[in-house]
């Protein structure tokens, strides 16, 4: 499946189930440092769910549901977060058009990227 995710082209061909099952593998604790928070991820349209990672003692872990008092809670169509996540869309120009919300811990948001490889 990494090599999947790595030779991606199409985000099409992953779902969400997939992208947040690998995303941990390409956290970069050395990018986060002594980050500690829980994101939500509110996922709508096809293949939409609820997802959420938390990000401790220089580990991050996904899961698929509801955390309790998230630190940030991003909102987008289901597509459009895989897409950022593979780098297809950029997250920035995503939330200036509306199509990712963000509540919650906006410095959070803005170094969340950063946080992680791309495929």
């Amino acid at each position: 499946m990494e090599d999947q995710m790595a030779d991606q082209i199409n985000a099409d061909e992953l779902t969400p189930d997939q992208v947040f099952e690998h995303m941990p593998d390409y956290f970069d604790s050395s990018k986060a440092g002594a980050t500690t928070a829980t994101i939500q991820f509110n996922l709508s349209g096809e293949q939409g769910g609820s997802y959420y990672m938390r990000i401790a003692d220089a580990t991050a872990v996904a899961e698929k549901g509801e955390a309790e008092a998230p630190n940030l809670t991003l909102t987008a169509d289901a597509w459009d977060l895989v897409k950022i996540v593979l780098g297809q869309m950029d997250a920035t120009a995503a939330f200036m058009s509306g199509k990712l919300k963000i509540k919650g811990d906006m410095g959070l948001a803005i170094k969340l990227q950063g946080f992680f490889k791309k495929p």
